[in-house]
């Protein structure tokens, strides 16, 4: 029901003009005015540090999963007391 209903709203926001545009149109618009362009590069600027560090945590957090589990492989399972 759900995929019907965004299938049909993509179908209209696509074919259906509101005015000279669709409604997809008049969103591509909207996001190359030059407010638009300030708001992300604004964005851009602040959030970019910390989706920097954010990744490289996760990146350290996978490597160090990834070499311990090499070991753990082996070792994990129920093991006999």
């Amino acid at each position: 029901m759900f995929l019907a209903l965004a299938g049909a709203l993509a179908f209209c926001g696509a074919t259906v003009k509101l005015g000279n545009r669709t409604f997809f149109g008049h969103v591509r618009a909207i996001w190359h005015t030059e407010e638009a362009q300030e708001l992300k590069h604004g964005v851009e600027e602040t959030a970019g540090p910390a989706a920097k560090r954010l990744k490289k945590g996760i990146e350290a957090g996978y490597n160090a999963m990834k070499d311990d589990g090499s070991d753990a492989a082996v070792g994990s399972g129920s093991a006999a007391h």
